[in-house]
């Protein structure tokens, strides 16, 4: 990549927001090229449902945040990392404090609940943050149909739907940048839950798509923090 790009990763500060099965592999994509500083945001602890597709998820981890064990996992990769592991869950209200005091080069969301979803993007697209979001990976199979586009040209994903009918209330039609799936998801695999913040059900996903997601987000990270 260059001695330049190399400085420019060092010098950016990152935030992945939600480490579950696709934003911890961003964040260790990002790591392991070179970023110099790294925010991780997640309020949630691994369950033993995360095994199938989590980086963070292992039996000797079962229990502990997720922040924490990624933490170790990349400061393990990295030991003069800049990170801040911050455990608890965004709401709408914390969006504004947690960035207005804080230079942030690029935002990944990688949330699955809709209000803060909606609350980040909305933040760092009025206030000229770059930032990319991760649409639904479950009840997909295919990783040759995951695609980088504008949320206004999404199809196929319940998850970009519900995020551009929320955005178009804020006045906002295009300008995020999404990865997400054409591939139709599988019906069959939604399948309730309980005990889960802020979710009626869930969708059943495979082992491998959600860490491909993270890696296209890292990649789009990457190239643009490098770009001349």
């Amino acid at each position: 990549m260059g001695d330049t790009a190399m400085k420019r990763l060092h010098d950016a500060h990152v935030m992945v927001v939600g480490v579950g099965g696709v934003g911890a592999y961003a964040a260790e994509m990002i790591t392991r090229a070179g970023v110099g500083q790294l925010t991780i945001i997640d309020g949630d602890t691994v369950a033993e449902s995360n095994l199938n597709r989590q980086l963070v998820a292992l039996h000797s981890t079962l229990g502990k945040p997720k922040t924490e064990v990624l933490a170790a996992r990349v400061l393990d990769i990295d030991p003069h990392l800049k990170l801040s592991a911050q455990q608890r869950f965004l709401s709408p209200e914390d969006i504004a404090p947690l960035l207005e005091n804080e230079r942030v080069d690029f935002v990944v969301d990688a949330i699955d609940t809709l209000a803060p979803k909606i609350a980040l993007i909305t933040y760092c697209l009025r206030h000229k943050i770059k930032i990319i979001s991760s649409m639904g990976a479950g009840g997909r199979k295919d990783p040759s149909a995951i695609r980088i586009a504008d949320i206004a040209d999404t199809f196929h994903c319940g998850l970009a739907r519900a995020v551009r009918l929320r955005l178009r209330k804020e006045g906002i039609s295009k300008g995020l940048k999404t990865v997400f799936s054409t591939e139709q998801a599988d019906p069959n695999a939604v399948i309730a839950v309980t005990n889960e913040r802020h979710k009626k059900s869930t969708v059943g996903t495979i082992s491998y798509l959600p860490a491909i997601f993270g890696c296209y987000l890292a990649g789009y990270v990457i190239e643009k923090l490098t770009e001349i």
